[in-house]
């Protein structure tokens, strides 16, 4: 006790003993004693010198200190204090403050410190399975010493230490008992143990899951207020979201106990009177954060939609709609509600039409959707909450067909309200894409892009927007405003723009296209700007520039004679060159903006300059850059066979779409016939139990008659003849002539029945001839449906000949009606010379009328030539029709023998390959036979001869093969 006076008492001891001399000795003290207390004060003592010489301790003390954990642990005092010296090393948690100019190389050095104890402590892993079975000891100073410990560890090593954790039995299982301790302190520590266990191990986090942490943890959050709650509250929220976080198997279960629904309390946010504190504010930050993780885009599309639908019929969309709408609701709350609620309504249909229905607390109520769009296109809003908005645009027409009809109709001039009392979607966003604001441009434009996204129909429709820009001008497209703008000069954010709305709509739109080639200034504003040489700045609008030419030459229906494919191709090549071209369109792609945007569908930007490029635009530069290069480089023949082809295959479509009805209704047929036969097989089987029954009968009656003659006779030879009235046996002859009757009765019947079972077994067998006689009659009449295939078609091309010709001549005799109607009205202004002029006048037009007359009559006679021969084209084509089913089966059969030929060819390749190595292997081993003197054969030299030969002819007859 004395030499613990004075090392505790630290400079009263002596200066002779210095700070490693007296560590060293009370580790040889916790070594040597025999004494439990001597042991117990001399880790007590190690514990006070820890924090200030943690280096020394750590060196000189770890083994002892591990080796009291092994030994000494029935005393639960001095296990606690080798628990925390252990800590005090280990940790990084430093309690003094130092300088600042020293704080950045302490810190580096007491995280290196923690680190490499951690590995000496690690290194047995033993010691890790000590640790985690000290925590099954209920007392205070054991159990959250030992908490600390191992948080520590894992923060320093976490992935060695999770290894160890898993492998060890029942390691995981004993750290869940942790939320369960009534102490508070060692619970919410348990937290920030599960916290940094399971931080990016996956099969730690489906342990913790299965072992009831959700229903633990909602349990916590629900005892400590929900959002009203403390740091416990964040503690749980963040470890829900290591556990589901990129967890697919975590999110589904989850999902599947119900859990959802009980995160529906937790936006309750009361009166909003009642004030938000920093806490209040985080822990909501986070719960909005958990709702995202688990309808998070990266998700697989299938759970994404389950979790979207449970969070609707529990009302959890309600209730963050509510927060959306609500007042006095803090910025950074409201812009994260936004992003919440738009991916929890992104693809899915139905809370998508619940979101169009909400309407904000104003008079008169406005829908949802306008009020924040009049948030992203004010200039005056923060920029974080304008991105939002635009993310909650995109969220509501993804995959919403319904959605953008809605928002393109409001632009349209029949649904435009007049009176002007209230603004539309569509106005606003007109609004902000001709305001002067450059970011409220992108936005709008970005927005508008997304109403027209894989919808056709909607393209056609924007067409139709006309814009009143002054009083004094008239009218002009939509279309064509955007191109004016562009052509101004204006900000280089808002051309990108506008640009990108272009080519989302020009995309997959021929007649947008048209439209837009329609104004003779826009493909020499597109050439000019892609040919000159800008700086880096304005590279991206060459590059869409580039983009938006290349879209009008691929889906182009060449319907303007002066913006033909083939000639903007020629203009193309003539002021920019192709070369030239194809660089610019990839300015786009290599761009740094342009991946960053690509990764992730919310629009996530430090700043409105970074602001350049949207995620779906992204995808459709992707699709569009391949073949807008290929259509670039291709000649006008290959263009014409591309259309060839597409026409060819639409035609195949065609054809086999209807043989697939014709198929399905063979099917329904089948399925009828078949539903027949087993009702009148049932049929056949009752009558045949019916016969059987009544034979049965008729035997019983048979013998019943034998044996009532039998006993006759016998009466007859004892008793001699009685009179008609006496009975025999009892039984009398009228009685005798009743069962004869039946008798006949029962044998007609039998003969009834056993005809009406004839008759059914010959329908029977006449429905199975039914069935199986199609494939028999299509074996059969292949050869001679072929042949009127090959009939059918020379009658059909002299028909189509035929047709030509006539048509030749029709025009030929129109043009002389023509060019003679106007003679005649020539003649007829003509002023009449006196004489003989007027008679020459009236006779030619009696010939020119007679003309007319027989004209006219060839003509009707032609139509009516015209008409049978259509007649007859249509019974040709249903002859055709009827015959194409035999080509489809002989074309079956004809893959079949190509497919075998393949397999017999690439047997006979193998065959060659392997003789050609043998042949190699046996010249090898000639050779260096020959080299080690061993004299060869001439036979076999011979024979190696003979061998090339016969491998070359089986190449020669290979290649014929092949050939043929």
């Amino acid at each position: 006790m004395n030499f613990l006076r004075g090392v505790m008492g630290g400079q009263s001891a002596g200066p002779q003993h210095t700070e490693a001399e007296t560590i060293q000795k009370l580790c040889d003290r916790v070594a040597s004693s025999t004494l439990l207390d001597d042991r117990r004060n001399a880790v007590r003592a190690l514990k006070s010198l820890s924090k200030k010489y943690r280096l020394e301790v750590g060196i000189q003390a770890m083994e002892h200190l591990i080796h009291v954990l092994q030994t000494d642990r029935s005393d639960s005092e001095i296990i606690g204090y080798a628990l925390d010296t252990l800590y005090n090393i280990i940790s990084n948690d430093e309690e003094e403050e130092v300088d600042d100019v020293e704080d950045e190389n302490s810190t580096r050095q007491s995280e290196d410190l923690g680190s490499q104890f951690t590995e000496i402590f690690i290194k047995q892993q033993e010691n890790v399975t000590l640790l985690l079975s000290l925590l099954e000891e209920f007392d205070f100073h054991v159990r959250w010493p030992g908490v600390k410990l191992l948080t520590s560890l894992l923060k320093q090593l976490g992935p060695q230490v999770q290894q160890i954790i898993l492998v060890s039995p029942m390691g995981v299982s004993r750290l869940m008992d942790l939320l369960a301790d009534s102490r508070e302190v060692i619970r919410n520590d348990g937290v920030l143990l599960l916290q940094a266990l399971t931080r990016s191990n996956g099969a730690i986090q489906k342990i913790v899951a299965f072992e009831n942490a959700f229903e633990r943890l909602l349990d916590i959050i629900t005892e400590e207020g929900n959002s009203d709650g403390g740091i416990v509250v964040e503690d749980c929220l963040i470890l829900l979201q290591n556990l589901l976080k990129n967890n697919n198997s975590n999110q589904n279960f989850f999902k599947e106990g119900s859990y959802i629904q009980r995160m529906k309390p937790w936006f309750e946010v009361g009166d909003e009177n009642s004030g938000w504190s920093a806490q209040k504010v985080t822990n909501l930050h986070l719960m909005l954060q958990l709702v995202r993780v688990l309808v998070s885009p990266t998700n697989p599309p299938g759970a994404t939609s389950s979790c979207q639908k449970a969070m609707f019929q529990c009302g959890l969309l309600q209730q963050l709609c509510t927060i959306l709408m609500a007042t006095g609701v803090p910025a950074d709350i409201l812009t994260e509600t936004i992003n919440t609620v738009s991916e929890v309504i992104r693809g899915c249909q139905v809370n998508q039409d619940y979101f169009a229905s909400v309407n904000a607390p104003s008079n008169p109520p406005r829908p949802a959707i306008v009020v924040l769009l009049m948030s992203m296109v004010n200039e005056r809003q923060p920029f974080v909450l304008r991105c939002a908005v635009l993310y909650c645009f995109q969220c509501f027409l993804y995959k919403n067909q319904k959605g953008q009809g809605e928002i393109v109709s409001t632009l349209l001039p029949s649904t435009i309200d007049a009176t002007g009392n209230s603004v539309s979607a569509g106005q606003l966003l007109c609004g902000g894409l001709f305001s002067t604001d450059s970011l409220s441009n992108w936005c709008a434009a970005v927005a508008l892009a997304h109403a027209l996204q894989e919808n056709a129909t909607q393209k056609e429709q924007l067409l139709r927007v006309q814009l009143a820009t002054s009083i004094s001008n008239p009218p002009v497209s939509l279309l064509q405003q955007c191109t004016n703008i562009l052509s101004q000069g204006s900000k280089i954010q808002t051309r990108i723009g506008l640009l990108m709305l272009l080519c989302t709509w020009l995309s997959n739109c021929p007649i947008a296209v048209t439209h837009f080639l329609h104004n003779s200034s826009n493909v020499p504003f597109l050439t000019g700007q892609i040919a000159e040489n800008l700086g880096e700045e304005e590279q991206l609008v060459q590059g869409l520039c580039a983009l938006l030419l290349g879209i009008s030459i691929y889906f182009n229906d060449n319907s303007l004679e002066n913006y033909m494919k083939e000639k903007l191709k020629q203009l193309i090549e003539k002021r920019i060159g192709k070369e030239n071209f194809i660089e610019k369109l990839g300015f786009i792609s290599k761009h740094e903006l342009y991946s960053r945007a690509s990764q992730k569908p919310q629009p996530n930007f430090p700043s409105s300059e970074y602001m350049i490029f949207d995620h779906e635009f992204t995808k459709l530069v992707k699709e569009l850059e391949g073949v807008i290069t290929k259509a670039i480089y291709k000649s006008s023949e290959e263009d014409k066979k591309e259309e060839e082809v597409k026409k060819t295959l639409e035609q195949h479509d065609n054809i086999v779409t209807h043989y697939k009805n014709v198929i399905r209704e063979q099917d329904v047929q089948l399925e009828e016939l078949k539903q027949q036969i087993s009702t009148l097989k049932c049929q056949n089987e009752q009558l045949q139990t019916a016969v059987t029954q009544q034979a049965s009968q008729i035997q019983q009656h048979k013998d019943q008659y034998n044996l009532l003659k039998v006993q006759l006779g016998k009466d007859n030879q004892h008793q001699g003849s009685h009179s008609d009235g006496a009975q025999m046996n009892g039984i009398q002859p009228e009685e005798m002539g009743r069962l004869r009757e039946e008798i006949e009765e029962l044998k007609s019947n039998q003969e009834l029945l056993q005809s009406q079972l004839a008759e059914k077994d010959s329908l029977i067998e006449n429905l199975k001839s039914s069935q199986t006689s199609p494939g028999t009659n299509e074996a059969t009449a292949s050869t001679r449906d072929s042949e009127q295939i090959a009939e059918l078609k020379q009658e059909l091309a002299t028909l189509t000949s035929q047709l030509i010709s006539q048509s030749v001549e029709i025009t030929k005799l129109q043009t002389e009606k023509q060019e003679l109607l106007q003679k005649t009205e020539a003649f007829a202004k003509s002023v009449p010379v006196p004489g003989e002029s007027e008679t020459v006048i009236a006779a030619k037009t009696t010939d020119v009328e007679g003309r007319l007359a027989a004209l006219l009559q060839e003509t009707k006679e032609l139509k009516n030539e015209i008409k049978a021969l259509s007649e007859e084209r249509t019974a040709i084509k249903e002859q055709l029709d009827s015959s194409n089913s035999t080509i489809a089966i002989l074309q079956n059969e004809r893959n079949k023998l190509e497919v075998d030929i393949t397999d017999s060819k690439k047997e006979q390749d193998d065959l060659l390959v392997l003789l050609a190595d043998q042949d190699q292997k046996i010249l090898s081993l000639k050779n260096k036979l020959k080299e080690l003197g061993h004299p060869i054969e001439e036979e076999d030299e011979l024979e190696s001869v003979d061998q090339d030969d016969e491998d070359e002819e089986d190449d020669d007859d290979g290649k014929d093969q092949d050939h043929i």
